[in-house]
């Protein structure tokens, strides 16, 4: 195969999951996480995003309705990610989280970012995380990234909340 190299702008435009119940999962990414109902496609998929985006996350039960839980131990999504423009965007997520008692299954600070990790209705893995800017990113000594999983400062991220 000849050498290819995706364009520097390529991003990742949208996630779509095989969910078990429509009504549940807009609950979890409308209710809970904040994002907006943009359309629906009969009553068998859902499409929603944040700032008017056609979709972010598409929702789908096309071969899913009432399906069990995704397993842990076997192929597919490890976990969707959605990244907040700033760190106090996260701690507003994280206080949401914690104001109605939805369980966390991780907190991570990966020193290009800090992370909180829950799973959907379905067992589908989410990451919640803020971008440190690249010029905090940590270093090896040859140049390359030092990406590493240490605990989230949960009391650090709550004091973006505090004034002053």
């Amino acid at each position: 195969m000849t050498p290819y190299k995706a364009p520097s702008e390529t991003r990742i435009g949208h996630v779509h999951l095989k969910v078990s119940d429509i009504p549940r999962s807009l609950e979890f990414y409308c209710e809970l996480l904040g994002f907006e109902l943009i359309t629906m496609y009969g009553d068998q998929a859902a499409f929603v995003s944040a700032g008017g985006y056609h979709h972010h996350i598409g929702l789908n039960t096309w071969y899913s309705k009432d399906a069990p839980p995704a397993q842990n131990n076997g192929v597919g999504l490890f976990h969707l990610a959605i990244v907040y423009p700033t760190r106090r965007d996260l701690a507003v997520i994280f206080k949401r989280l914690r104001e109605n008692i939805y369980p966390l299954t991780g907190a991570s600070d990966h020193g290009v970012s800090e992370a909180l990790y829950l799973d959907d209705p379905d067992g589908n893995g989410v990451e919640l995380y803020y971008d440190r800017p690249k010029d905090q990113w940590p270093r090896k000594a040859d140049g390359s990234i030092d990406m590493y999983t240490r605990p989230l400062d949960l009391d650090g991220l709550m004091s973006e909340l505090r004034p002053g």
